[in-house]
């Protein structure tokens, strides 16, 4: 609330007075509200890689598997950032390896095993502090839901002017999921996961070719 004391002054003065004060909060608003941005779902993404482990480890091969952001929005002058990922709709890439096979890790992945993404069908990350490291370089801590349980990460993110990219270290065991493993454990998967994201504001501009083709990754690997 602005009060503004007009004092002796005529009533013309008077009336310019309040139309200063109108115009400045009038505008002060929408400046506001205009820091917070919805991300380009389009253009924001997740993808998981986890590396193999074991004595025959070597024969084995890494995975990777893609999600698009549902829905998120971060603001750059408050420093927070919320996203959402349908664990449904993560995709097996894996280059150079079967249709077949893709499709089995695919199915283990989702399935009960891991996932089990028909009963925990949203992952869901929400910074709760940002600490400024340098020009355009943060730590982000905040809270992820991944399999229906959450736990506090740590964040490195680096960008601005509404894209960002970053990576962190996810531990599987501590979001209740076994890491997977075969032929009497002589393959298996590693129990970290590491976290890489990549994501762009609506209102951004055109593509910064210092960061290339925008998507929020995590990855992680899979028998």
């Amino acid at each position: 609330m602005i009060a503004v004391r007009l004092g002796k002054h005529s009533p013309q003065v008077a009336f310019a007075l309040l139309l200063v004060v109108n115009t400045f909060v009038l505008h002060a608003r929408p400046t506001l509200a205009a820091t917070h941005t919805e991300m380009d779902t389009e253009r924001s993404g997740l993808t998981l890689r986890v590396y193999k482990t074991g004595l025959f480890s070597a024969f084995a091969h890494d995975h990777e598997i893609h999600a698009a952001v549902q829905q998120g929005s971060f603001d750059e002058q408050q420093q927070t950032v919320e996203f959402s990922v349908n664990a449904r709709s993560l995709r097996v890439i894996d280059p150079g390896v079967s249709d077949s096979e893709r499709s089995q890790v695919q199915s283990t992945m989702l399935g009960p095993k891991v996932l089990d993404s028909e009963k925990f069908q949203e992952i869901r990350f929400r910074s709760t502090r940002v600490e400024q490291l340098g020009a355009g370089k943060w730590t982000v801590q905040g809270d992820l839901t991944l399999h229906g349980q959450t736990h506090p990460v740590k964040v490195d993110v680096e960008g601005g002017h509404g894209r960002y990219k970053g990576s962190a270290l996810l531990h599987q065991k501590d979001f209740g999921m076994t890491p997977v493993s075969i032929a009497g454990g002589s393959v298996k998967v590693k129990d970290e996961i590491r976290v890489e994201f990549e994501i762009v504001g609506k209102q951004s501009s055109a593509a910064n070719p210092e960061f290339g083709a925008p998507h929020l990754t995590c990855i992680r690997k899979f028998a």
